[in-house]
């Protein structure tokens, strides 16, 4: 049976600050992207970091790479079987690393490195080996850095872990997505529970310090009582951290999407409410709902930095570290360097081509004014701390006042002091603030995936 939804969440708005389709997101995000952004531009928001050596700095690298396509993917990835273009892929990983250490300068010290995809763990051992090689040669991991993987639990074995384990990571990530077999078969991802539940107790006995189990509401065939069965099982399970993303449909960007028949979706209405079954359900379990789609224990740093006011979400995900200077490596890799938001050729073979000639592989980016940066800033801050005081609020500019109207519809709290966000208002946050700021989804657009054999 559906849970009940939160009472004051207006429905009316849902076409609004709903799901944002990704297409409309995308074209939203264009007016906020400079596309004469180049290597030139990169250059200089490189050369302008390398005046803060001191600054240490976080790392994502996308492994472009799966050994088949989920129906429901919104990731870049190229389905491939071939040793040789994950070979090749890391020869010019290793090169765009060089290029960019060339002008930051050498031994940069990181406290944050995320290895995505794709499905990282697609790679084999030695190449997994060389990918860390490849980091280590280039940059300086702090002891205590937060160092991450991805994993698709049907390619994770023992003794995978184990490796990725020694080359360094201490949290770990497995796609779950949903444990209904209607449903997985539906998107074309059918993994039983005692596989999932073997291979999460084995990265338990391997020593990982942190592992996050990732879901999607809103997939085909999902049901109140079928994804509630497999809330429980995840919270009998008990992961360190929960991430419940929402089912974008897009088949125009995404051809393979067309698989799933709009007819068997829920409605945005039951979206809505298997969304707030999970929050019920995590929160009833002892875990703490952290921003738009997190759920973690209350010791968890991501929970104590939220209750203290200092969650900040960058291209990487939620972080209680201050530092706001990502890398981003490897075919679509977003960072956000000197006040730029600079996003990698999405295209396997682009990304390659400009790296052999030379080049670094930009693909889109837009130099933020201090305007627009102090408003993404405050709007981020209340995407991640759910309030906003007011000396932070005037950097809405004109924006300020139609933004306080929302307080009326019940998805904000205005006095004197701050903007706070209610109860219902956490439902419709992500829409609320990218209505205000297209460029705060630049974190969440995916692009269009591609195949090679």
């Amino acid at each position: 049976m559906a849970h009940a939804l939160p009472a004051g969440l207006p429905l009316a708005l849902l076409d609004r600050f709903g799901d944002i389709p990704p297409a409309c997101s995308l074209a939203a995000l264009r007016k906020v992207v400079d596309t004469t952004f180049r290597d030139a531009h990169y250059k200089e928001a490189l050369l302008g970091l390398r005046e803060r050596a001191d600054e240490p700095l976080a790392l994502y690298v996308h492994v472009p790479f799966c050994h088949v396509r989920c129906l429901y993917c919104a990731c870049n990835t190229t389905i491939t079987h071939s040793e040789e273009r994950v070979d090749q892929y890391l020869d010019m990983l290793d090169r765009e690393m060089a290029m960019v250490t060339e002008l930051i300068g050498p031994g940069r010290v990181v406290d944050q490195l995320h290895v995505g995809g794709g499905t990282p763990n697609h790679l084999n051992e030695p190449q997994l080996a060389r990918l860390m090689e490849i980091v280590e040669r280039h940059f300086a991991l702090l002891d205590h850095a937060c160092t991450s993987i991805e994993c698709n639990p049907r390619r994770t074995s023992a003794g995978q872990l184990d490796l990725i384990y020694g080359l360094g990571f201490r949290r770990v990530s497995f796609g779950v997505q949903d444990l209904n077999t209607n449903v997985q078969r539906a998107i074309g991802r059918v993994q039983s529970l005692d596989m999932v539940r073997d291979v999460y107790l084995t990265a338990r006995e391997t020593g990982f310090e942190s592992i996050n189990l990732d879901l999607i509401y809103g997939l085909p065939f999902q049901t109140p009582a079928s994804f509630q069965a497999t809330l429980d099982r995840i919270v009998e399970l008990g992961p360190d951290r929960i991430a419940c993303f929402s089912y974008a449909h897009d088949p125009l960007t995404r051809p393979h999407q067309h698989a799933i028949s709009l007819d068997d979706l829920p409605t945005p209405v039951e979206k809505l409410s298997l969304l707030h079954q999970a929050v019920e359900t995590f929160t009833d379990a002892g875990y703490r709902w952290v921003g738009l789609d997190v759920f973690a224990r209350k010791d968890d740093e991501l929970t104590c930095a939220q209750e203290e006011r200092r969650l900040y979400r960058n291209a990487i995900g939620y972080t209680p570290m201050p530092g706001k200077q990502v890398l981003g490596f490897g075919p679509s890799g977003i960072g956000e360097v000197s006040g730029a938001l600079v996003q990698n050729a999405a295209d396997l073979r682009t990304w390659q081509r400009l790296i052999a000639a030379g080049s670094l592989p930009v693909g889109r980016g837009r130099r933020l004014t201090d305007q627009e940066r102090r408003r993404r800033e405050a709007l981020l801050y209340l995407m991640c701390n759910l309030e906003l005081p007011a000396s932070s609020a005037r950097w809405l500019g004109n924006e300020y006042e139609r933004f306080c109207s929302h307080a009326g519809q019940g998805l904000l709290v205005v006095t004197d002091d701050k903007i706070q966000v209610t109860e219902a208002g956490r439902y419709l946050l992500h829409g609320l603030c990218v209505s205000q700021d297209a460029s705060l989804d630049w974190v969440t657009t995916q692009w269009q995936a591609t195949a090679e054999s």
